[in-house]
């Protein structure tokens, strides 16, 4: 039985490359681009633009701040990760939706403010909710 893992990204596995899909945080912002034809945001850069396929893009960043789209709490053990823990999908301000680990392990509601808060040692992206004033 092989060891090799269709999950673990940036290895040949099976004569395919298997790209990482996890967004680059720097500076709590997502490192990303947008079609130079449609400004279609993407983050991971694409080779094209998802929406209307043009190939020229630009480099942006987006964040660090975004709205829950949707939250949910795992109550599984996925890799490294422990239950319980939060995920949620962010509509990052003028930026794409992307997938993140919430801070605290607690559901966040639809439409809640949140920031990025930077990414963990795996990559994964962190953000907590943004406390109002």
């Amino acid at each position: 039985m092989s060891n090799l893992s269709k999950r673990r990204a940036g290895e040949v596995m099976g004569g395919a490359f298997v790209a990482d899909p996890r967004p680059v945080v720097r500076d709590a912002r997502v490192i990303g681009a947008r079609c130079a034809a449609c400004a279609y945001p993407s983050a991971p850069p694409a080779p094209w633009c998802p929406a209307c396929q043009h190939r020229e893009q630009h480099a942006a960043e987006f964040g660090p701040g975004g709205t829950v789209w949707s939250s949910t709490l795992v109550h599984i053990p996925v890799g490294r990760w422990k239950p319980p823990y939060a995920l949620a999908y962010i509509d990052l301000d003028d930026g794409p939706r992307v997938i993140a680990h919430a801070q605290e392990p607690a559901t966040l509601a639809v439409g809640a403010r949140v920031r990025i808060i930077g990414g963990d040692e795996g990559g994964d992206l962190i953000v907590t909710a943004e406390t109002e004033a």
